[in-house]
């Protein structure tokens, strides 16, 4: 196992609570390494944080051994099967008409 591979399933074991169900694949291309990360669904709030503080900061480490070892590191992060996050277009709140908002205050 790779040095960089090691080191994202070992942060992201002592994050989850679920550390058995942590998968990491490594591939390398002409971009460079990529790393994909697998956790328990249960478990993404914890690896995204708030506001994806904590994935930023995972891939910034990764960005940082990269460099040691002369090579560019890409974290992605598997959305699990059956998420019921929302889609960016569809948590947007859906806009109104003027006509319905004053009916509504006409109560």
């Amino acid at each position: 196992m790779e040095s960089d591979q090691q080191f994202l399933e070992t942060i992201v074991k002592s994050i989850v609570n679920n550390p058995s169900d942590v998968k990491v694949e490594r591939k390398v291309d002409e971009m460079g390494v990529l790393l994909s990360l697998s956790v328990n669904p249960q478990d993404m709030g914890s690896i995204i944080g708030r506001e994806g503080s904590t994935a930023k900061a995972i891939r910034t480490l990764l960005r940082i051994i990269g460099a040691k070892n002369n090579a560019r590191v890409n974290l992605k992060i598997e959305e699990p099967e059956g998420s019921e996050r929302a889609k960016k277009s569809e948590s947007k709140p859906q806009m109104r008409d003027i006509d319905d908002v004053v009916g509504d205050l006409n109560l």
